[in-house]
């Protein structure tokens, strides 16, 4: 069976190559991955300091899938009344649009991996549930 050529070769970021990127809240430190080589796809991966929350949130028109890799953390959604846990193995499935916070309560740190519907991440940090995009 025939199919077209690949339109690029296999890429590799290696964990000693992944650096801090854009879009931070203090305690949470994400970081790029794989990013700007593939039209419908990006990867990043995102730390959280014990006993920290990152702002109320979305990625405007990117779905995002969440895989927790290590410690234990939260999803918190539906304008603040909806908390899921996610501990590692975990994967989470967060729709385009969802306001959501990233929650470690506890006091370990809390490592996921994040997979985008996009080229380059997209975060839009909001003022609160329901409120206004927070200029930079």
């Amino acid at each position: 069976m025939s199919h077209p050529e690949p339109s690029q070769p296999v890429y590799v970021t290696k964990a000693s190559d992944i650096k801090q990127s854009g879009g931070q809240t203090e305690g949470m430190i994400r970081s790029n991955a794989i990013v700007d080589k593939s039209d419908g796809i990006c990867a990043t991966q995102m730390l959280a300091m014990p006993h920290t929350s990152s702002a109320v949130h979305h990625h405007g028109g990117q779905d995002t899938i969440i895989q927790a890799v290590k410690g234990r953390g939260s999803i918190v959604s539906e304008g603040g009344t909806k908390r899921v846990d996610l501990e590692p193995g975990d994967f989470a499935l967060i729709p385009a649009f969802m306001e959501h916070q990233e929650v470690n309560d506890g006091d370990e740190q809390v490592i996921w991996t994040i997979v985008r519907s996009g080229r380059i991440p997209q975060v839009t940090n909001l003022t609160d549930w329901h409120g206004k995009p927070v200029q930079d």
